[in-house]
């Protein structure tokens, strides 16, 4: 894969591949929309730092993933120590417990498979009818689509529909699978400062939940077809393969949709993500449904 280039620039890789998937071939960077490279101007207003750049989310062919294992030499338990508080002592924990709870049945791995690659993202519930919201830029290389939900079922998916100007696509499983859909929150309810969490499978580890705030709102940034929209900036972390995975408050409501994250000289998160505003996702997202 190429070195990321300076600047805040259009989303493209890293790509990943989920441990249960399997695919052929090496990495490969992200095709702008016309099917080539991403191109086009990737320097950001020069009062950011030189080598800043957002990078998707999403997880495509040629990654490889670690796990964790328990320390075999641990030592005996440490008494004596002060216990922790109560649960009714730190009412912001209480509520990111419970809004994780709320959120996660209605939150899936995105698989796809086909022509000898695989990627891998996230994505979450919208209705009743089975449809799941996810990123463009995470089905756009084609393929058999699956997702997998919080209980470990695998269900086929169909495409409703692509935007890659806004980096929305739509699936739709059967209805009958009972996914929950999680409520979206209010337009213009969202504030700088609250907390939020970032629910997806990054890495393939599905049902992961990170906590953080809103940083800012309506922050610039290449999204999709390479034109600068509106953002929600958040530091909760998001990594490869969060792509399509809901940001939620604590409410359990969704505020945005994970797609991108700021990387310096190409290193990975550093605590600057970027979900697309819930209000223009569900508009998008209510077109390609009426259109599929």
């Amino acid at each position: 894969m190429s070195t990321t280039p300076p600047g805040l620039g259009e989303p493209r890789g890293p790509w990943f591949v989920s441990p249960d998937l399997t695919a052929a071939g090496s990495p490969t960077a992200r095709p702008g929309p016309d099917g080539g490279p991403a191109a086009g101007d990737r320097r950001w207003p020069r009062l950011l730092l030189t080598g800043l750049a957002v990078v998707a989310v999403s997880a495509g062919a040629g990654g490889t993933a670690g796990h964790l294992a328990a320390r075999p030499d641990a030592g005996p338990e440490v008494t004596g120590l002060v216990p922790p508080p109560s649960a009714s002592a730190d009412p912001i924990a209480s509520d990111l417990v419970a809004a994780a709870g709320q959120v996660l049945p209605g939150v899936v791995s995105v698989q796809v498979r086909g022509s000898g690659r695989a990627a891998s993202g996230s994505g979450f519930v919208i209705d009743d009818r089975g449809h799941v919201v996810t990123n463009d830029h995470v089905v756009a290389r084609g393929g058999t689509v699956s997702v997998v939900g919080a209980d470990g079922r695998r269900l086929t998916a169909r495409l409703v529909g692509r935007d890659p100007d806004t980096d929305i696509a739509v699936l739709r499983v059967d209805a009958g699978h009972a996914l929950r859909p999680l409520p979206l929150a209010p337009t213009g309810q969202t504030r700088v400062g609250e907390s939020v969490l970032a629910v997806g499978s990054p890495l393939g580890l599905s049902g992961t939940v990170t906590a953080g705030i809103v940083s800012a709102l309506d922050r610039p940034v290449r999204l999709g077809g390479g034109t600068r929209q509106p953002a929600v900036q958040t530091d909760a972390s998001i990594n490869p393969g969060n792509s399509g995975g809901p940001l939620v408050n604590t409410r359990g409501e969704v505020v945005g949709v994970n797609t991108a994250i700021a990387t310096l000289e190409g290193s990975g998160s550093i605590g600057i993500g970027f979900a697309i505003p819930i209000d223009r996702a569900a508009r998008v997202a209510e077109r390609l449904i009426a259109a599929g």
